[in-house]
């Protein structure tokens, strides 16, 4: 079996809007709606969101620091994530992205906007240091919740417990929230997924597994859609 992905927590590696809008499925999203992207990272999905007319915020607890110390960060991690990609390379489907080296500079692309952007709107509302489990929104804040190569992914680092915990609360916040991809870091179907599911349903939530036009990580091509029941 490749070599699995070993990280002891999340890692800041950056997606763009165009990658965001095939994860989610977020070609019906009308301007104007007003989405949470939380654990955004280094992604220029806000950035690049908010130019074409939506009302992103993106929560993350990195936002504490400079840009600067971002970019640093992101240097250190990049060569694990490069020799990470190349020895799993197996796992993973190339037709769009190519190689492991075309497929990193998307990523640094999508980070080098968003570093230009944060680093002059640090301390807007846009993006706002916050971690999950406990968010400083009010009820139902925003339309949509994004959850994208967080929840889930992070599978063994973070238990059911804090899966439940943080889905409720983003739930709390938003109307609807929608999860990719729902494999771990090992490729597989996260543990934690049915579990979740049915303990939403329990609570009185609809979720649905929903087929997106997009796959990186072999069997990664679908979300979970949660949204409250209809009365």
């Amino acid at each position: 079996m490749p070599q699995a992905f070993e990280f002891k927590t999340a890692v800041p590696w950056g997606r763009s809007f165009a990658e965001y809008r095939a994860f989610f499925a977020l070609d019906e999203l009308a301007p104007g709606a007003k989405v949470l992207d939380c654990g955004a990272g280094p992604s220029s999905f806000s950035m690049e969101a908010t130019e074409q007319g939506f009302s992103v915020c993106a929560a993350d607890p990195l936002y504490s620091v400079s840009a600067a110390r971002i970019a640093r960060r992101i240097e250190e991690v990049r060569p694990t994530m490069l020799a990470s990609i190349r020895q799993a390379r197996a796992r993973f489907v190339w037709d769009h992205y190519g190689t492991p080296e075309k497929q990193e500079a998307v990523r640094l692309a999508a980070m080098q906007r968003f570093l230009a952007d944060f680093g002059s709107r640090r301390r807007s509302a846009q993006y706002v240091a916050a971690s999950l489990p406990s968010l400083p929104f009010r009820d139902q804040t925003f339309d949509l919740a994004l959850s994208s190569h967080f929840l889930l992914l992070y599978s063994k680092q973070f238990d059911l417990a804090f899966h439940l915990d943080a889905v409720h609360e983003l739930l709390r916040v938003a109307r609807s929230l929608r999860i990719f991809p729902l494999l771990d870091l090992d490729g597989r179907r996260s543990q934690h997924l049915e579990p979740l599911r049915q303990a939403l349903a329990t609570n009185g939530f609809d979720s649905e597994v929903v087929r997106v036009d997009y796959e990186f990580q072999k069997g990664g091509n679908e979300m979970l859609r949660i949204e409250p029941r209809a009365q």
